[in-house]
């Protein structure tokens, strides 16, 4: 699997619509958002566009690459600089030079602009495309969230620094945290008579543990009496995984899990009974001898934190009123500028990088080494299901990129340049150049960010070998 923002050729198709929208749409530029699924939004900069413009944009595109115009390298210097006929184009990732190279994708109608999708095939003429609406709903509240605050670009970010308002800005960022936390805690509080188990799945580094903790703060505010079951100590041991298609332990597949003790152990909660839930030795990759007693009261709710959370075969729940399933991810919007977004995947690269630098014995190399086959664990295992939630949290940070920037180019720089992951090391580096440093001193020890670079009141930093 390659990234969207690293393939070149769908980095061309971003400079043939900066080329061609001026030409069809005279005053207009091109502007893009967020991905979206295996897309990416985009709009023009000043109308929205319809139907009948956006299937004419698609021709003309079409048959700007056919024609072999060629897109001209001129030099790197922060941004990769370009020409595309008379126009000068700057982009923070590499492109294909030859249009005609690209893979397939269409252009989707999203009022009021037009996802770019990725995942099409010529063979899939005429496929119907399916949104995920509620990953996109949360999109369309972030982005209404920094339309209203003007900050949506790094350099707007930027200023609140340069001007002497960080605590500003770091307020702002965790009073968007609190206000979620707050309206997923009332919206449990309003069905508490039927529910029993919360449960709570997302993507690596999207900040599982603090959330989860911060919100049963929230729910004991609210009366209720929460207990949070980590799916992590329901590990099998190392020697009893499965492995992948290359022959290597898959540990992000669900079958990783004790599942039989886990049904067990949820059942006998629900009915009142005591259980002794495993706990998990990271360090010997087995578990533990020792056991931590939990009983559930008729009164209490079941919390369960893990990837798992929303796989529908978790849990033997027959009752599925009973649940309440939140998808947490780092849906990160701060972007360069309006023709160059910033990956939510790289902002969560740069989170589990610095954590594992400081707390987990695991050098930037290591981390860059895991990535794809945590990435191929995301896709098969956590977002298939984050369209069937109740509710999406956005754990990202409109400063956080700000913040970490110390700490991660203090990482990246331990890496050699004869690295064989040299060049993802220079990629960081010139993408967190964008943003001003931001001292972390004000960040609060509840702030999700804190499970980071430390300091949380929620998490224990941990030194953990990973096996």
């Amino acid at each position: 699997m390659i990234e969207t923002h690293l393939d070149k050729s769908r980095q061309a198709i971003k400079l043939g619509l900066i080329k061609i929208i001026p030409e069809l749409f005279p005053g207009e530029s091109f502007r893009t958002l967020f991905s979206i699924g295996k897309g990416v939004y985009c709009e023009l900069a000043k109308t929205s566009i319809s139907k009948r413009e956006i299937a004419r944009l698609s021709v003309a595109l079409k048959e700007w690459a056919e024609k072999g115009n060629l897109i001209h390298f001129l030099f790197k210097k922060n941004y990769y600089y370009y020409r595309v006929g008379d126009i000068i184009v700057k982009t923070i990732h590499p492109v294909e030079l030859d249009p005609r190279k690209v893979a397939d994708y269409r252009l989707i109608p999203f009022s009021p602009g037009f996802i770019i999708d990725f995942e099409y095939k010529k063979e899939d003429e005429g496929k119907p495309y399916s949104l995920p609406k509620k990953l996109s709903e949360a999109y369309w509240v972030r982005q209404k969230w920094l339309t209203n605050l003007g900050l949506e670009m790094s350099y707007e970010v930027n200023s609140y620094i340069s001007s002497g308002r960080s605590g500003e800005l770091i307020n702002t960022g965790e009073a968007i945290h609190h206000k979620q936390l707050s309206t997923i805690g009332d919206m449990i509080t309003e069905q508490r008579r039927n529910l029993r188990i919360v449960l709570i799945s997302g993507p690596s580094a999207s900040g599982k543990t603090i959330v989860a903790r911060r919100l049963l703060s929230y729910l004991r505010i609210s009366g209720l009496k929460p207990r949070l079951l980590k799916l992590d100590n329901y590990f099998l041991d190392i020697e009893q995984r499965p492995c992948d298609e290359q022959g290597n332990i898959d540990f992000d597949s669900l079958k990783a899990l004790d599942l039989a003790l886990l049904q067990e152990h949820v059942e006998a909660l629900l009915e009142g009974k005591q259980i002794e839930t495993p706990i998990f030795d990271y360090v010997a990759g087995k578990r533990s001898n020792l056991t931590q007693p939990m009983h559930l009261g008729k009164d209490e709710l079941l919390v369960i934190k893990g990837i798992h959370a929303l796989n529908p075969n978790l849990l033997a729940v027959d009752n599925h009123n009973i649940l309440f399933k939140i998808y947490l991810s780092s849906l990160f919007g701060v972007n360069v500028d309006r023709m160059n977004r910033v990956p939510s995947t790289e902002a969560r690269l740069i989170r589990r990088m610095v954590r594992g630098d400081m707390f987990r014995g695991v050098s930037p190399e290591q981390t860059f080494a895991m990535w794809p086959n945590i990435r191929k664990g995301e896709i098969n295992n956590v977002f298939k299901f984050q369209e069937d939630c109740d509710v999406i949290f956005n754990s990202s940070l409109i400063y956080e990129l700000n913040a970490l920037r110390p700490y991660a180019e203090a990482a990246l720089n331990k890496i050699p340049d004869d690295s064989p992951h040299y060049e993802i090391k220079i990629r960081l580096l010139d993408l967190l150049a964008f943003f001003e440093p931001l001292k972390t001193a004000t960040v609060p020890p509840s702030s999700v960010l804190r499970e980071y670079i430390g300091g949380s009141t929620f998490a224990t930093e941990e030194t953990i070998k990973m096996y």
